[in-house]
């Protein structure tokens, strides 16, 4: 039920065309922090298509001045916060609508719309920003060409950016200009308004020109503030491989005279892709080895490859309404992770990537489809569309169209995306037209002759669980291999039609040598051998037999994960210490020993006889030796890449751990995972010693693939040493972290050997902590690093709410900063479990007050830190109950805004 005056919900099924279409806007801001006065000159026309309707204008907390008409007064009316013109001028001709606006800039901490930060003026528009600058048909499928003035005052704000290429600029002449100067920029690509954007501020630009294959000329900028101008060196690199690899991998071609990135320390989001004029978070832009950990660099790398490749799958085609939001957003993460794998080159670079991508899918995205705000990646409604920015849109999203790419090749890929291209260049469409264009370009593929049901992908919520069992008959030498699909009901959708699954396979013998694989077809004929085959799981259950088996296989399912469905199969120990020592796929090497510590974390986690004691430790041994073993074989392997063995031997996240549970009692789940790493460390302590004296790099800092992993390596392996010095008491592992902190030349190492001490909980810590904030307290980045490492830190006797409540009273703390409430709010809240969920509920409340404090300045970032209880109702009691009553709490505030109202009426609802 609605409270009066609340919003209703948006649906899909109500989609109509909007009964006018704005063919130019010309817009002239005087910017003033206090009070911005924007001019807007807009030619609009009736769409002959939809019945005549009054022009209805999105607004939000605006100013009206004036309107006028085709030069002259005309009669309006406010309904609710649009402004409604109802008598305009009959028939087809254009109309010259003229409305002037005031808005106060400085005062909106909302960071939607136009606001200042830091003394700089920015905008964010997407999804509904724009109407926080002026009145306008603020939806993606309205595509106009923008001019746009900006006049601001030369000595505060001498850099005056917009979209498009600069045509003019100079100082205002006049009275009253004394001072002031102007530029106007013209877009010469029709866009919605969305991707609008403008900057103002003292800035300072690193530049590079390039030339494009065609040999047409552009300039690439990136602007930070002064002093920062030395951090943007990788953020520029990476945005000329970007321009270069769309060119060559999609004949994608930068279309604009230049190229413009800007950072800012207040952002909702991560960066936002304005056509032609990104605009950064500053953690996505800054970087040198002095300030930024390996994770960042590759963060930048992919972010900015995200942000340039939505310059056409996102800008030049947009998406019809934000139900579509997946049309541009899962096709460019799918994009810029296909960038980043092919920059890392190696394949076992490129499998370390595609983990890491399908690590975040399984813990987070999962856990999303199986809550209260599960969602398909095209959704039916919504009451917030800012609530629907989530790992499902995105991240599976990626992986719908990545089984796309699957079943019709990279070739034919790259065919359904020139195709797509031709047929929907410049308009805004719907994820059916990108799908039937990568279709239509591959007849006779699996996808072409599945395609309506394939698109069940984008109509039903929830994660598809396959059951896998094999049959071999050795007299025949086949092998049958049944798939089983199902999907539990998720809100709204309590049955689900079959999926088309594609599931890459592979056969070993049990001491782990390939068999080469025939499938035999409908009629029984045997395809050609191959290393593994792709079987496409279109029913609720099918059969597939293999012949020419000569041993009994040991089968590899799902390589690659080619789809994202949680795969159940009955694997034996031995099987799976097969598969993680010997399978060619380097993705289901790695499932092979995650699936090895799960069962070992869950056994464990559902055996009474396993005693927590008051302490939140466990005495007995949970680790058994064969599993040491192979974990010890991998970090001593040969061969095998850093990096891979970092993820290899980093155990499955508190997090997922609980998605596998019916009933969750946090503190067993941390209990059980804490003392399986402490026991880890112990049985492996000269193997980490190890590691540590033989990948350690000595020489110049460099942030590719192979120096990182060796980072992430000794990292990992100084942390468990420092771990296990915390059980023999041992003093000489902690006495080489401090120094290696203290000695390190990049950030990586530094931090590496700070979380050590600190996760540790070595006395040593609390002096690194003071040393590093000491050396870093001017670099807002790293602070927000020094805060998110204290409040997620490993939670013993419970000391982690207070220090996180503490860190909030810290003068460098500042709540109205995103990232500065993420580093502290959401690293405890959301990243911090063990010491979250607190039997005496001390986190809920917490997280309670944080999320309407919050919600009175940033909506946005509030609704974002509502979702930490999405799945209250797997908790076990006290924890249920208290982190119901904390939701309910939240719900019962009456000034709630929409986007956490959503939220917490989701997620308490039956």
């Amino acid at each position: 039920m609605l409270r009066e005056g609340q919003a209703k919900p948006t649906q899909r099924a109500d989609y109509q065309a909007p009964a006018w279409w704005i063919d130019t806007v010309d817009l002239t801001f005087d910017l003033d922090p206090a009070k911005t006065r924007v001019l807007n000159r807009m030619r609009v026309r009736r769409n002959p298509g939809v019945p005549a309707q009054a022009l209805r204008l999105d607004g939000d907390e605006l100013n009206l001045a004036r309107v006028m008409v085709n030069g002259g007064g005309t009669s309006f009316k406010m309904d609710g916060s649009a402004l409604v013109l109802e008598n305009l001028p009959a028939g087809e001709e254009p109309v010259e609508l003229e409305i002037f606006t005031t808005c106060s800039p400085v005062k909106n901490t909302k960071l939607m719309g136009l606001y200042v930060s830091e003394g700089t003026f920015f905008t964010q528009c997407e999804a509904e920003g724009f109407r926080r600058i002026t009145y306008f048909l603020d939806r993606p499928d309205v595509m106009a060409m923008y001019t746009v003035t900006l006049r601001a005052d030369k000595a505060q704000f001498p850099v005056l950016l917009s979209n498009g290429n600069l045509v003019d600029s100079g100082d205002l002449a006049g009275a009253g200009n004394e001072g002031r100067h102007f530029a106007k920029w013209v877009d010469p690509h029709r866009k919605p308004s969305y991707l609008f954007a403008l900057v103002a501020g003292q800035l300072v630009a690193r530049e590079q020109r390039i030339t494009s294959r065609a040999g047409k000329e552009h300039l690439l900028q990136v602007f930070v503030r002064p002093g920062d101008l030395e951090k943007t060196e990788h953020a520029m690199n990476s945005l000329m491989a970007s321009v270069a690899w769309d060119e060559a991998r999609f004949g994608l071609p930068l279309d604009l005279d230049r190229f413009m990135i800007v950072a800012t320390s207040d952002f909702n989001m991560g960066a936002m892709e304005n056509k032609g004029l990104n605009i950064f978070n500053t953690k996505y832009v800054l970087a040198n080895q002095a300030t930024a950990t390996d994770v960042d660099y590759a963060n930048i790398e992919s972010v900015v490859g995200h942000e340039y490749f939505h310059n056409w799958t996102g800008n030049r085609i947009t998406c019809r309404d934000w139900f579509q939001l997946s049309l541009k957003e899962g096709l460019t993460v799918f994009r810029d992770q296909e960038f980043s794998m092919d920059l890392a080159g190696t394949p076992s670079a490129r499998a370390v990537k595609r983990i890491e991508d399908v690590r975040v899918l399984r813990t987070v995205q999962f856990a999303e489809d199986a809550g209260p705000m599960a969602h398909p990646v095209r959704p039916d409604s919504y009451l917030e569309i800012n609530n629907f920015y989530t790992v499902t849109i995105y991240e599976k999203g990626a992986e719908v169209v990545r089984m796309m790419h699957t079943l019709v090749g990279r070739e034919g890929f790259a065919k359904g995306m020139a195709l797509y291209f031709e047929r929907h260049d410049g308009q805004a469409v719907t994820c059916d037209d990108f799908a039937q264009a990568i279709a239509d370009a591959n007849p006779g593929s699996e996808l072409s002759q599945r395609l309506e049901q394939f698109k069940r992908w984008y109509s039903q919520a929830g994660t598809p669980q396959v059951a896998a069992s094999g049959s071999y008959d050795a007299a025949a030498q086949t092998y049958t291999l049944t798939l089983r699909q199902s999907c539990a009901p998720t809100p709204g959708q309590p049955e689900k039609l079959p999926f088309v699954i594609p599931v890459e396979v592979g056969l070993l013998t049990e001491d782990g040598q390939a068999q080469t694989v025939q499938l035999l077809d409908a009629a029984g004929v045997a395809r050609s051998p191959a290393a593994s085959s792709l079987l496409v799981l279109s029913e609720a259950e099918q059969s597939f037999q293999f012949s020419n088996v000569a041993l009994e296989p040991v089968p590899s399912l799902l390589r690659g994960f080619t789809a994202p469905v949680a795969l159940h199969y009955d694997y034996s120990e031995d099987a799976l210490l097969t598969l993680l020592a010997q399978d060619s796929d380097a993705f289901n090497r790695w499932e092979a020993g995650q699936q090895l510590a799960q069962r070992i974390a869950l056994g464990a986690i559902n055996n009474p006889a396993v005693i927590v004691d008051a302490n939140g430790e466990i005495a007995e041994n949970l680790l058994p030796e064969r599993f040491a073993q192979a974990m010890r074989e991998v970090l001593r392997h040969p061969t095998l890449d850093a990096a891979y063995k970092e993820l290899v031997l980093t155990l499955p996240s508190e997090s997922y751990l609980s998605e596998q549970l019916e009933v969750v009692d946090p503190q067993r789940v941390h209990a059980v995972r804490e003392t399986l790493r402490q026991q880890l460390a112990a049985a492996l302590q000269g193997d980490w010693a190890w590691a540590w004296e033989n990948h350690r790099d000595s020489g110049a800092y460099r942030p590719d693939p192979v120096s990182s992993g060796r980072r992430a390596l000794t990292g990992m392996a100084l942390h468990m040493l420092c771990l296990d010095a915390r059980r023999s008491g041992d003093a000489v592992w902690p006495g080489r972290a401090y120094q290696a902190f203290k000695d390190a030349g990049n950030m990586t190492d530094r931090f590496n050997a700070l979380s050590a001490l600190v996760n540790s909980g070595h006395p040593l810590a609390n002096d690194a902590l003071a040393r590093f904030h000491a050396l870093f307290k001017g670099e807002a980045l790293v602070l927000d690093k020094w805060f998110a490492l204290q409040a997620g830190a490993t939670d013993r006797g419970g000391q982690i709410l207070p220090a996180v409540k503490q860190l909030m009273l810290h003068p460098d703390f500042q709540l109205q900063n995103p990232n500065r409430a993420r580093s502290v709010i959401f690293s405890f809240c959301n990243g911090n479990p063990g010491a979250f969920h607190r039997a005496d509920a001390g986190g809920y409340r917490f997280w309670c007050e944080r999320v309407l404090e919050l919600d009175a300045i940033n909506p946005q970032v509030a609704a974002r830190l509502a979702r930490a209880l999405d799945r209250w109702k797997k908790l076990a009691e006290p924890y249920r109950s208290a982190a119901r009553e904390a939701i309910a709490r939240v719900a019962a505030r009456p000034d709630l805004s929409n986007d956490v109202r959503e939220v917490v009426t989701r997620a308490l609802a039956d």
